[in-house]
């Protein structure tokens, strides 16, 4: 176990954490939560050692080892096998079957153990770094984002790995099922401070908001007390008969101190327009078929028919790189498929979310006005409130697209779409890069949405929650399945996990 003791860390004027305590203990699998900026990697990099705070000491045990996913990418050795395998410790030196069985629960087979570790995507190299962390067995593991970049398939791995780890885990990730299904414990920092409760993240918020209501009927209650006391020292401090009393009040006062009022928290808040449609069907595909190359041997889908009813709900679901993007962009026209046709209702209208689209963001116009050119019917006030929606307020809407962060550009995007009028909604991870409660927020308004919505995801939450239909990209072909996850779980299951 380790121990935090009084950590503060600032940056300039802007306070992360002040007087921070932390304990792990043995076993605990802590579950860590806050809002993006909030100082939770900084935390973990002055546990690592990889920054110093400015107060505070970090106690680790002798001889306690800590693993972490590290976010950065630097391969040295020729294959993914001896990339992973380089971090075992002497004993362990040729027991290459345990990096073995962590790569291919992360989605890597056979072939790709001799690869080159840097001819894999960016996703994939993130995978091989939490190989590494994963496979050294340490008494601590600290993960900063691991389901970023994972697929459905690895992500039920990587839950049933954590449940049986047998040391500690602190875990920073912005899904809120996986992060339930795993931990012990929940920490969160939130208002500059650190709290910790045992149990899942819904306990931990209903403790912080009995604790916040706590707080403010104490405030109250010193405010009214106050505003009597000086009543007194305002009405008999000049009569000499009563000046004693009216000093000792002023005293007291003073003693009492002041409690500030709790900062609010800026949350994402927003809503889908929706523009009418009369027909039942608003887009049906017939026979679709598609490939980079042109050539029907490496077709990504095949033969795909699919009819999306105005209310349809329909989750697009398998491991990472079958298609379910590509899939999504044919639908919206924008890429051509290599067989088949598109027939859609004259009144359709597309608010289509994915990472083509924010790679065409231009990078040269600022926040209001990017979003303004979804609508030239939006008048600038309305422009701005959405901007204000995306937490874009004031002078930050006039920012250049160029020197926003992923998550800055995910919020335009999606300030584009709200901006936009539309009866079908293509969603393409809309989660990553955002924070928790945002995503609650987000997940809320899919459900809410009346037109139709389909879903690139790999929330398991977001899937139970908002999906009534699947397409499922899986044994090498995509299938139509009219039924919600848990009915294909029950049904059909994925192929590697033995169903």
């Amino acid at each position: 176990m380790i121990q935090l003791n009084n950590i503060s860390k600032h940056f300039g004027l802007q306070v992360l954490f002040d007087d921070l305590d932390l304990l792990v203990g043995k076993r605990e699998r802590i579950g860590f939560v806050g809002r993006n900026g909030s100082g939770k990697s900084t935390l973990f990099k002055i546990i690592l050692g990889e920054m110093v705070a400015d107060m505070g000491e970090v106690v680790i045990p002798k001889g306690y080892k800590i693993g972490a996913l590290d976010q950065h990418i630097n391969f040295t050795k020729p294959t993914v096998l001896e990339e992973c395998c380089q971090v075992l410790s002497e004993e362990e030196q040729y027991d290459w079957w345990k990096a073995e069985r962590i790569l291919f629960g992360l989605g890597f087979t056979e072939e790709d153990l001799d690869k080159d570790p840097n001819s894999f995507s960016g996703g994939y190299q993130v995978r091989i770094n939490l190989t590494k962390a994963l496979v050294q067995n340490p008494n601590l593991l600290l993960l900063d984002e691991p389901t970023n970049y994972l697929d459905i398939v690895s992500l039920r791995w990587l839950r049933g790995f954590l449940k049986t780890f047998k040391g500690e885990v602190l875990l920073i990730t912005h899904d809120r099922d996986f992060m339930d299904s795993v931990s012990t414990h929940t920490a969160g920092l939130n208002r500059k401070r650190l709290s910790k409760f045992k149990g899942n993240t819904t306990k931990f918020y209903e403790q912080l908001a009995v604790s916040d209501e706590l707080y403010e009927i104490t405030r109250v209650a010193q405010e009214k007390k106050k505003k009597e006391l000086q009543g007194f020292v305002d009405r008999f401090g000049a009569k000499a008969s009563k000046a004693a009393q009216a000093q000792s009040r002023a005293k007291q006062i003073e003693k009492m101190g002041t409690i500030a009022k709790l900062d609010s928290e800026n949350n994402l808040g927003f809503t889908f327009h929706h523009k009418e449609c009369p027909g039942k069907v608003i887009l049906e595909t017939f026979n679709l078929s598609f490939s980079y190359s042109g050539k029907e041997e490496e077709d990504l889908f095949k033969d795909l028919s699919i009819s999306i009813g105005r209310k349809d709900r329909i989750g697009i679901i398998g491991k990472n790189g079958k298609g379910k993007s590509t899939l999504l962009n044919v639908i919206s026209g924008e890429l051509k498929a290599r067989t088949g046709s598109i027939t859609s209702h004259p009144s359709i209208s597309i608010g289509h979310f994915g990472q083509t689209n924010i790679e065409r963001l231009s990078q040269n116009n600022s926040v209001i006005t990017e979003i303004s050119e979804s609508n030239h019917d939006l008048g600038i006030g309305q422009v701005r409130k959405i901007c204000g929606t995306m937490m874009f307020t004031d002078d930050l809407a006039k920012k250049k697209v160029s020197v926003l962060s992923g998550g800055e550009k995910s919020r335009v995007m999606l300030g584009k779409i709200l901006a936009r009028k539309s009866n079908l909604l293509l969603l393409d991870e809309p989660t990553n890069h955002l924070d928790m409660e945002s995503i609650e927020t987000l997940s809320k308004e899919i459900i809410r949405f009346p037109g139709a919505v389909i879903l690139v995801t790999h929330s398991e939450l977001l899937l139970r929650s908002s999906v009534n239909k699947l397409i499922i990209f899986h044994e090498g072909r995509a299938d139509f399945f009219d039924g919600t996850y848990d009915e294909f779980l029950e049904k059909i299951g994925w192929e590697s996990e033995g169903n």
